[in-house]
């Protein structure tokens, strides 16, 4: 954000950013994001699954940063196998961990 945005009205702003990374995701499928220079948002249907998201959210942030201390060059993982992690669980065709 610039120094006018931040300073005229920041709240609103911040909001932006995060309608603005989500333009081509679903918020029910991607329940948190990190805004730069800020911190976590989390949300979900209640109080108590938004708790369990922010908490998955840490735990999932301090995983990344110690692979990275520990590799500091690792590239992200790939679009195709994210998507396959994902979708395997989520979604019309899930399979993995269904009862």
């Amino acid at each position: 954000m610039t120094a006018e945005e931040i300073q005229s009205a920041y709240e609103l702003e911040t909001s932006n950013v995060i309608v603005e990374r989500f333009k081509n995701l679903d918020p029910t499928q991607v329940c948190a994001v990190l805004v730069h220079s800020h911190g976590p948002f989390a949300w979900g249907p209640s109080g108590k699954k938004a708790v369990e998201n922010a908490l998955a959210l840490e735990i999932v942030a301090e995983m990344a940063l110690k692979a990275i201390k520990l590799n500091p060059q690792l590239q992200p993982i790939s679009g195709h196998l994210l998507d396959k992690h994902f979708l395997r669980k989520h979604g019309p065709d899930s399979y993995y961990g269904q009862d």
